[in-house]
């Protein structure tokens, strides 16, 4: 019996006896579906670090050439917003069948579209080649990147999880988690090595093209894998009950507050990560003089930080609880992110590196547990939609906005006010997820939002 939140005592269920995943996977099986998990997060990290250094270092000139100097700017990182509001709707595209016709099938349809976007925008000429075409096409395969992804997240997160053994499941949540994390060091690192092996000039030209192409080789090993793997047990315990109604209609219907709240749980890591890596490598280069290649290597270093501390919080998430990992890491994003432009202002490069380092470690350590604790607050009938939908929209705020915003709030009241921005953001972050239940000590196998 699911265990009951509503009045009374709160009776501990066996997991061995009750959770279809109590046991987890076999050493084999479980690799290849953690790797299976890993690397569509992987293509969609990758993708979108490598589109937000683009954008803020080399599409201005390549495809807003005309705009000029913080015009281009602005449109460049405006391009990147576009795919963080089709995120959303992608997320209910792709959750709604992710619910009804299981996690495997969603997520190959999903690393095909990701892979359609990234290789065909490494093809796009150049505004001085084709004019206005160039960032109209963008723009379109910006929305179809951003479609395919917004059922990634949720699909990766629900197929380790709902294989993983309940008293690991937020260690092996880690996995999806790292595929987001890592390609924050792997992607400039890519743009850094093609920049060296590169004149200025062919970079511009040509030597930013060769990371996205790359990206196939990725979309092909992970749609191999994804081919190999048995969806969950608890999807499939879940459909041998049978489904009634719309996930959609159903999760807006049931929790529609809980995926509001929901929406803050992720907020401090996506705003950090994006300002970070798109907004703050351009202030790099444009405000402190530091050379491209200074910032690539530091936002390649930074993203290592980024990776440690999302294991290291996944980890401390079977031990210390979800919430409380996750919450302190907001509070701290509070501080810091007052404290980011001063540091930043002090105008060395040592110090650069470390501040970009510190924020990437506070956005690592809030983010290694969200893969466990967001799809925890929902039943597994649309698990899928009411998870990816809320963090979705995480990306329109965190990710689409707060870049977007950064060089208009800065050039018209300065980067104090901006710090402050940042701080409220992570101080909402906060109260949001400190007012969700932690759910670590239960199963993921109901159904009903009654059940709890």
């Amino acid at each position: 019996m699911p265990i009951s939140e509503n009045g009374g005592s709160t009776r501990q269920v066996d997991p061995a006896r009750e959770d279809p995943a109590a046991h987890g996977a076999g050493g084999r099986s479980f690799r290849r579906i953690a790797f299976a998990s890993l690397i569509g997060t992987l293509i969609d990290g990758y993708d979108f670090v490598l589109y937000s250094v683009a954008a803020a270092l080399v599409f201005p000139k390549v495809f807003f050439p005309s705009l000029g100097g913080a015009a281009g700017t602005i449109a460049s990182l405006a391009t990147l917003g576009v795919a963080f509001v089709a995120r959303p709707i992608g997320a209910l595209l792709f959750g709604h069948f992710g619910d009804r016709l299981g996690r495997k099938r969603t997520l190959i349809w999903a690393i095909l579209g990701m892979g359609i976007g990234t290789t065909l925008m490494g093809l796009i000429p150049s505004a001085n080649t084709i004019g206005v075409a160039a960032p109209i096409l963008i723009v379109v395969l910006r929305a179809v990147q951003g479609l395919a992804v917004g059922g990634e997240w949720a699909g990766s997160v629900l197929f380790v999880t709902e294989h993983a053994p309940q008293q690991r499941r937020g260690l092996y949540s880690m996995f999806p988690q790292l595929g987001h994390s890592l390609p924050t060091a792997l992607s400039p690192a890519i743009l850094l090595l093609v920049g060296v092996l590169s004149t200025p000039e062919s970079f511009i030209a040509w030597g930013w093209r060769v990371p996205f192409l790359a990206g196939a080789v990725l979309v092909i090993v992970g749609l191999y894998i994804r081919l190999k793997v048995e969806e969950t047990p608890v999807f499939a315990k879940s459909k041998q009950r049978g489904q009634t109604g719309v996930p959609m209609l159903e999760a807006f219907k049931h929790q529609s507050w809980t995926m509001l709240r929901g929406i803050g749980v992720p907020l401090t890591t996506i705003t950090f990560v994006y300002v970070a890596q798109s907004f703050v490598s351009n202030y790099g280069v444009e405000h402190l003089a530091l050379s491209r290649n200074q910032v690539l290597a530091v936002s390649a270093l930074s993203g290592l930080f980024y990776a440690a501390f999302t294991v290291l919080s996944a980890f401390l998430s079977d031990r210390a609880g979800r919430r409380r990992v996750i919450g302190g890491a907001h509070v701290l994003g509070v501080v810091w992110g007052v404290l980011l432009f001063p540091v930043l202002n002090l105008g060395t490069f040592p110090v650069y590196a470390a501040a970009l380092c510190v924020t990437m470690a506070i956005a690592g350590l809030a983010y290694g547990a969200v893969g466990a604790f967001l799809p925890e607050q929902f039943p597994t009938r649309y698990r899928y939609t009411a998870a990816g939908f809320s963090y979705q929209l995480t990306g329109v705020l965190g990710g689409g906005l707060a870049p977007l915003l950064a060089p208009v709030i800065i050039s018209s009241y300065g980067t104090t006010t901006f710090g402050v921005v940042l701080g409220v953001l992570c101080a909402l972050a906060a109260v949001c997820t400190f007012s969700l239940k932690d759910r670590a000590n239960e199963s993921m196998d109901w159904n009903d939002p009654d059940q709890r």
